[in-house]
């Protein structure tokens, strides 16, 4: 198993199009590349930590290789949008990836250049690739947070026009 960190906004948004694929071990949404240690979701909402919003997933790269995750993750993102995701504001909702290992930053990097080569966006693709840095889990209210608050979870996505914008820009992938 193997281990991948990605930042695409709100961390509640990025573990649904990962879990159910063939060969994740698991999802733990948390925050990395800051400089407070174990930091709180009440710092880190604030943006003054330098922590982004990410999900660690566990994957048998056998089953899923990182090329698919990687595939999978710019479907989620607008990575021309430098001041967060969507309607979540902030450097703690930026896009980045977080990369293990010197393979992994091959592949994110090959991965970002075939996004900008695609032509879909019109402005600059602003995702980092960013070496993997402490992750710390956020509270246990955060995690599997899509299935204990149905609800919630749902009316603060479809507001929130990640899914028009994955609509517009994503979908036929």
């Amino acid at each position: 198993m193997q281990k991948a960190t990605f930042a695409g906004g709100c961390f509640w948004c990025m573990v649904t199009p990962f879990e159910e694929q063939p060969g994740i071990g698991g999802i733990v949404s948390g925050y990395t590349g800051g400089h407070v240690e174990n930091p709180t979701y009440e710092e880190v909402k604030t943006g003054t930590t330098g922590h982004y919003e990410v999900v660690e997933i566990t994957f048998d790269p056998q089953l899923f290789p990182y090329e698919r995750l990687l595939e999978l993750y710019w479907q989620q993102i607008d990575p021309t949008d430098d001041g967060g995701q969507f309607h979540d504001r902030g450097s703690q909702y930026r896009t980045a990836i977080f990369y293990h290992d010197e393979a992994q930053e091959k592949l994110a990097l090959e991965a970002k250049e075939k996004v900008v080569a695609s032509g879909k966006f019109q402005k600059p693709i602003v995702t980092e690739i960013l070496p993997a840095q402490t992750f710390y889990p956020a509270e246990e209210y955060h995690q599997g947070y899509h299935k204990k608050n149905k609800d919630d979870y749902k009316a603060d996505r479809a507001k929130s026009g990640r899914d028009e914008f994955i609509g517009q820009h994503w979908n036929g992938e």
